[in-house]
């Protein structure tokens, strides 16, 4: 009887921390502005209305990142090198950080609470943000972890943010792409191994 209780115990445990992720809504296959109007809109914005993402805007803001747009194999909107799909995009916002999982389009929880002065580092605006999206590099898909493996890495990670500018600049939304960071508080905070890399964060809000 006690092994059925702990075991029942175990499972509500674990039902509830599942259910502290969130399951995002699916993405539009139309509206935004055209892909032109888009780049010619497209601009360096440092200051972020409070207001909450909507549900709708988060959930299409994270699978143009990096969401799948081909079923049947699993690639990405963004392009990497040999489909290694090294780039690990983490969502954070005043209540936790969430690692996005394309696969269920989910946000998969990883820390609790508000973070965003670790994604600001030096950069106070950054942390006025109501979200941010850090692009880490995942070197360990790489059978090398030699300089040419890096600038890929890093070329990957500039695709996803470029992906964020763009559908940020087609919806009416504020971003600019960052280096700046506080990578050892990240690195703890989120388990990060040695050749996991945080390397370029988006700062995402509505116009203030």
């Amino acid at each position: 009887m006690r092994k059925i209780l702990v075991a029942a115990m175990f499972s509500a445990a674990f039902s509830l921390c599942r259910a502290q992720d969130i399951k995002l809504l699916q993405p539009d296959t139309q509206g935004g502005k055209t892909l032109m109007k888009a780049f010619w809109d497209r601009k360096s914005d440092r200051e972020y209305s409070e207001k909450t993402l909507t549900d709708k805007d988060l959930s299409n803001l994270v699978w143009a990142a990096t969401g799948i747009n081909r079923k049947d194999s699993g690639k990405r909107t963004n392009p990497t090198a040999m489909n290694l799909q090294e780039i690990m995009l983490y969502v954070f916002n005043d209540k936790a950080v969430y690692l996005y999982d394309a696969k269920k389009h989910t946000l998969v929880k990883k820390a609790d609470g508000d973070h965003r002065n670790l994604i600001a580092g030096r950069q106070d605006f950054a942390s006025k943000a109501p979200v941010s999206l850090l692009m880490v590099v995942d070197m360990s898909k790489y059978m090398d972890d030699d300089e040419h493996a890096r600038l890929m890495g890093a070329v990957d990670a500039g695709i996803v943010s470029q992906n964020i500018n763009l559908y940020c600049a087609a919806n009416n939304l504020c971003t600019v792409p960052r280096g700046t960071m506080d990578q050892n508080g990240i690195r703890k905070l989120l388990g990060l191994t040695e050749l996991q890399i945080p390397l370029i964060n988006n700062p995402v809000g509505y116009p203030k």
